[in-house]
């Protein structure tokens, strides 16, 4: 796949669609990459040129030395479309990816045309969860990011969908399996440090919140906080958990659509 090298590294991403149509770029959560999105390219990339990549320290971009910050992740979305001469986009991302388009609608949201912020919030988990993860994950190396691919189930999907769609699942859990211990590391010390619960009012583009009805990471109260602090934001809520796209699959790619054609 190609890549875009940055001042300090280079990020994989990927570019479809028609050349000549409104660029959408995705996001993916904290633990997975670029293929998080397969299930929704073939609709989205029927009325977007899109562009997903993998965040700094996952899959196949590179992993430079952590911490890494909110702003630093958001930074990369900018130094990719300008690289690719892109100008204004509209942005999805999930998660940790999120955090990221919060970022882009409080400090570029001239560049934006659209937000989808999925299964997300302003401020995600605590310094003592998060500090907690880090450590475990760089003593224990890979071994430690194949015991979080099994603890990671529980929290991605429900137990009916982990049941009924063991393949899926096994796909999507591998991801984080095959994430760079320091990568991810680093990736959760940016997720710990953000907090833009005071912020959200600076984001004035059209922006939609998805959530999951049963999701243990970031709840239906986090996607409320977000809409009634964003300026005319509209709120979707799935009965899936934390990885709604894949949980929610057709429904989700109908109503984000619906949306961003709007």
């Amino acid at each position: 796949m190609p890549t875009v090298k940055l001042a300090d590294g280079e990020l994989n991403y990927r570019l479809e669609g028609p050349v000549d149509a409104p660029v959408l770029v995705l996001s993916n959560s904290l633990g997975t990459d670029l293929h998080m999105w397969d299930a929704q390219v073939p609709a989205f990339s029927e009325h977007f040129r899109v562009l997903r990549y993998d965040t700094r320290g996952h899959g196949g971009s590179a992993v430079t030395p952590g911490p890494y910050s909110i702003e630093q992740l958001g930074q990369d979305v900018l130094g990719l479309v300008d690289s690719l001469g892109i100008d204004r986009f509209a942005f999805c991302g999930l998660s940790m990816g999120g955090l990221i388009g919060q970022w882009l609608g409080i400090n570029a949201g001239e560049r934006l045309t659209r937000l989808v912020i999925c299964n997300t919030g302003a401020k995600i988990g605590t310094d003592e969860v998060w500090n907690e993860r880090i450590d475990t994950v760089l003593e224990g190396g890979e071994q430690a990011m194949r015991d979080m691919r099994d603890a990671s189930i529980a929290r991605w999907f429900t137990p009916t969908f982990a049941e009924q769609q063991p393949l899926q699942t096994s796909r999507i859990t591998q991801m984080i399996a095959s994430t760079s211990p320091e990568g991810y590391a680093a990736n959760c010390a940016a997720v710990r440090d953000a907090d833009y619960r005071e912020q959200l009012g600076a984001i004035r583009v059209p922006t939609l919140i998805v959530c999951g009805s049963k999701d243990p990471v970031t709840t239906p109260e986090h996607g409320r906080f977000l809409q009634e602090r964003i300026a005319g934001a509209e709120l979707a809520e799935f009965d899936a958990a934390h990885l709604s796209n894949v949980e929610a699959g057709e429904a989700y790619t109908r109503r984000v659509l619906d949306f961003l054609r709007a």
